[in-house]
């Protein structure tokens, strides 16, 4: 299952060590004026090597759009893109060949498929989601025309917890520092945690917090794909990802029903909620308010260290790993998470069209 999405559908291609990675989206409406610019832009902030606390792998992920796109707007054809690895260090891997790594996908693809690429995990690398970073901001664009906007930033790394509400927030603040937390104090305690982690030749996990605004109200469908659901399986694709919650979460838990529900108010702007424990979602489908959910990410497989395993032999052994690894993947998941959210999106936002 290489194919996401059911209208606004992206095919991804490519290996984190071959020629490169790249997708195709179909169903993409026609004559959207596509932002190459802003399209680099969230690619960058996906990249490697763009900081300290990411890994060191030079790439400049330059996208080439192969088909689907003339004079500047979409024609309703298929969109074919690529983004061509430039720097791989494939011979860091060759030790790895026949051992299987700790928590990496090497020996479930091996029971599956026979084989393997072993060069930075072939398919299974992160490196794979070029291909929905460059869809999700082709689904961005399409969103932001009907007022729909999405902004995810790191709430966690490790045990440093940012322990406030979005609403508090600045958002605008993100990209202002290298970890991508909008509050510049918890920022630099978060970028502290992965220098640590990295000079202990170590990794460290944490929680992206993703929000949509504008999202109208009736968007989801009742049953099987209910928009929260669809949301939990687009982030639970991403690498790495452990877990997913939206609205009040496991914390509502702790709530009685009267404290939880949302209670209906009239406004000036039409029927609102009181308060959005709801996360912006009930019954399966946007009632109007802000979709928020957290996403939470282990800490990266990969550690420059020695580890006990087994080989393809059945033989207990050790590894070394060498090669250029992330010790935190959080600042580079943000595009990612807001990526995944908006094919989502853009997925309803077109399935509703239809339906009306």
């Amino acid at each position: 299952m290489n194919t996401f999405g059911h209208l606004f559908r992206l095919t991804s291609f490519g290996e984190s060590h071959g020629r490169g990675i790249g997708g195709i989206i179909d169903g993409c409406p026609a004559g959207l004026e596509i932002d190459i610019e802003s399209i680099q832009k969230d690619l960058a902030r996906r990249k490697p090597g763009q900081s300290k606390i990411t890994t060191q792998r030079k790439e400049p992920d330059q996208v080439e759009f192969l088909s689907g796109i003339f004079e500047g707007k979409t024609q309703g054809t298929p969109i074919a893109f690529a983004v061509w690895n430039k720097d791989q260090h494939s011979n860091d891997y060759n030790d790895l060949k026949d051992v299987y790594r700790p928590s990496h996908a090497d020996y479930t693809y091996i029971q599956k498929y026979g084989t393997r690429d072993h060069r930075g995990g072939g398919r299974s690398s992160a490196r794979e989601t070029i291909a929905r970073v460059v869809a999700g901001a082709i689904a961005k664009q399409i969103l932001a025309k009907s007022g729909v906007h999405i902004q995810a930033f790191v709430s966690q790394v490790g045990e440093v917890q940012l322990n406030k509400s979005y609403l508090e927030l600045d958002l605008t603040k993100t990209e202002d520092n290298i970890v991508r937390c909008p509050d510049p104090e918890v920022a630099e305690q978060m970028i502290a945690r992965i220098v640590k982690a990295g000079h202990d030749h170590d990794t460290v996990g944490g929680v992206i917090t993703a929000v949509a605004k504008g999202v109208p109200a009736g968007w989801g469908e009742p049953v099987f794909n209910k928009l929260h659901a669809d949301l939990g399986f687009a982030m639970l694709g991403i690498n790495a990802v452990k877990g997913f919650e939206y609205g009040s979460g496991f914390e509502g838990t702790k709530l009685s029903g009267s404290e939880h529900n949302d209670i209906f108010i009239k406004t000036e702007s039409g029927i609102r909620t009181k308060t959005n424990n709801s996360g912006g979602i009930q019954g399966g489908i946007s009632n109007g308010e802000d979709i928020y959910f957290k996403v939470a990410f282990k800490p990266i497989a990969t550690l420059l260290k020695e580890q006990q395993t087994v080989d393809k032999s059945n033989e207990e052994t050790t590894i070394n790993p060498k090669g250029r690894h992330d010790p935190c993947v959080l600042p580079r998941a943000v595009p990612i998470v807001e990526a995944m959210a908006a094919l989502v999106l853009v997925d309803h936002y077109l399935l509703n069209k239809i339906n009306k």
